[in-house]
């Protein structure tokens, strides 16, 4: 069975001259997000009549991006199909009391028998105290590297001196 390529026209984007010189001027100024340029990119190809199957070789996106920003200007128009809704952050995991817990935690001496913090040293610690349920050792590192704590480096960790 042979496929028949999409007919260009049945894919081709009418834009505005407004719309047209937007675009353009968006490519060419270089201040906006990769990602706009590249879907501003893929709709004046379109608009010039380039088979969707070809845009992404000359754009660099896979065809999804192409077909995505095609429907997405149909549905609301050029600022619709650039721009994307802002991604909700992950819920955080711990409270700010918690991590004042761990950073006082970290800034003590280690556990018996241990040298220095770790970061899985910290999130196995962090749980067996009580501080956390669960703790994964990833959130451990988030949480030294926001307060600039680097516990193997003595000069960056407050401890009392032995008298």
């Amino acid at each position: 069975m042979i496929r028949k390529k999409p007919r260009a026209d049945a894919h081709r984007v009418l834009l505005s001259t407004e719309e047209r010189e937007g675009l353009v001027q968006l490519t060419s100024s270089g201040q906006s997000p990769a990602r706009e340029q590249k879907r501003a990119r893929v709709l004046l190809l379109l608009a010039e009549g380039w088979a969707p199957s070809d845009v992404p070789a000359a754009v660099g996106c896979g065809e999804a991006t192409v077909r995505r920003t095609r429907q997405k200007y149909e549905a609301g128009g050029v600022d619709w199909a650039l721009h994307e809704p802002a991604r909700p952050g992950g819920k955080r995991l711990l409270t700010s009391k918690q991590e004042a817990q761990i950073v006082a935690m970290v800034c003590a001496a280690a556990p018996a028998g241990r040298a220095r913090w770790t970061v899985r040293l910290i999130a196995e610690e962090a749980v067996q105290r009580g501080i956390v349920r669960a703790m994964g050792r990833e959130t451990a590192r988030v949480l030294l590297r926001d307060h600039e704590l680097r516990p193997w480096r003595e000069k960056n960790v407050v401890r009392r001196r032995a008298r």
